[in-house]
């Protein structure tokens, strides 16, 4: 009810405020007096850009610290740079272009003692303001470019390798085992209600992988994330580490960054001792979108070891997927998920 008010107490102001400027028009059609409004309107203009720079730059100082969230990867520092530079690139033009398009409106407002000077073309301002936005443009796409190679490229050998699989409404982290650390082979054809990542069961790296609902990180070490869906586009977004990437049906996309900061350090940085790390989904992709947040929790290399290594192979965890296994791979698989056996010979494998 109180916003109705509110807009029918404008729209009579408005109406009032055409009805006297018409009249005023009118006064002026016949001669009667001169347009007082463009004086008027060019002093308006004018302390419109004084206060409206003065509003901006004052409320940028004053939420200056809270524009981003702290930074906690190798690449979000870089990335905050490139970001940085851009947008004082950016303030800088629009500073320059606000003052003057106020100004002129005021210096050259109304004047029936002046005539406007005319002239078809200016050489020099066309190339002046064609050539120094493209090469600014130029230089900033070149290093974004540069940027977005350098954490789209392989892996280092050692890089942690998770995969992250998005879903209506849920994430999956899929890790390698600790006995291979290699990350087995997925088929979309395997994909059911248990295996919600598809593990191929024929690929030998598949045997000691596992599932965890927090994405586990190791402090200072590079870690590549394979980002697939299995629905609708989703997107991984943890923005502590800069990283935003698509999760999209039937591509895989990947993303490699270091985190610097373990959970701990971060809650004493924010002095929060209630902080957490956090994954979500950048894309709208359903009604239940909102419920697509995935913890996320960075330690030291050696707790993430111990962690590594406390988990249990999701073969072990459903041993009748075992009829999956080749024949010829199932002592291999057992030995690999920590299954129990008995009476094993290299074909075949009898479960207790």
């Amino acid at each position: 009810m109180s916003m109705i008010i509110g807009l029918g107490v404008v729209l009579v102001v408005v109406i009032l405020f055409m009805i006297f400027r018409i009249g005023n028009l009118m006064e002026v059609a016949k001669e009667k007096k001169e347009d007082s409004w463009n004086n008027i309107n060019a002093i308006l203009f004018l302390l419109f850009m004084v206060f409206g720079l003065i509003g901006f730059f004052w409320y940028s100082y004053e939420k200056w610290g809270t524009y981003e969230p702290p930074v906690a990867s190798v690449h979000g520092e870089v990335t905050d740079n490139l970001f940085w530079v851009t947008m004082w690139i950016t303030v800088v033009a629009f500073t320059i272009l606000f003052i003057v398009m106020f100004w002129f409106a005021f210096a050259y407002r109304y004047d029936k003692n002046r005539k406007a000077a005319f002239f078809a073309d200016s050489h020099v301002l066309e190339l002046t303001w064609t050539i120094i936005p493209a090469a600014i443009l130029t230089l900033l796409i070149i290093k974004g470019l540069s940027v977005w190679n350098d954490i789209t490229s392989p892996p280092a050998k050692d890089a942690t390798v998770i995969e992250m699989i998005g879903q209506q409404f849920a994430w999956t982290a899929h890790y390698p085992g600790v006995k291979d650390q290699e990350l087995g082979h997925h088929n979309y054809k395997m994909i059911d209600a248990i295996n919600e990542f598809g593990l191929d069961l024929a690929d030998k790296n598949s045997f000691d992988d596992f599932k965890s609902l927090t994405l586990y990180l190791p402090k200072g070490k590079e870690v590549l994330l394979k980002i697939r869906a299995k629905d609708v586009i989703h997107s991984v977004y943890l923005p502590h580490f800069r990283v935003k990437m698509d999760a999209v049906p039937g591509v895989e996309t990947h993303f490699k960054f270091t985190p610097t900061k373990t959970t701990e350090e971060m809650r004493e940085e924010t002095n929060n001792p209630n902080f957490n790390y956090e994954m979500a989904c950048a894309e709208v992709c359903g009604k239940g979108h909102f419920s697509m947040r995935f913890p996320v929790v960075v330690v030291e290399p050696e707790e993430y070891d111990k962690w590594m290594a406390a988990q249990e192979p999701w073969l072990k965890q459903n041993p009748d997927y075992m009829k999956y296994v080749p024949a010829n791979l199932k002592e291999a698989a057992m030995i690999k998920a920590g299954l129990p056996m008995e009476n094993s010979t290299s074909n075949t494998v009898t479960l207790k």
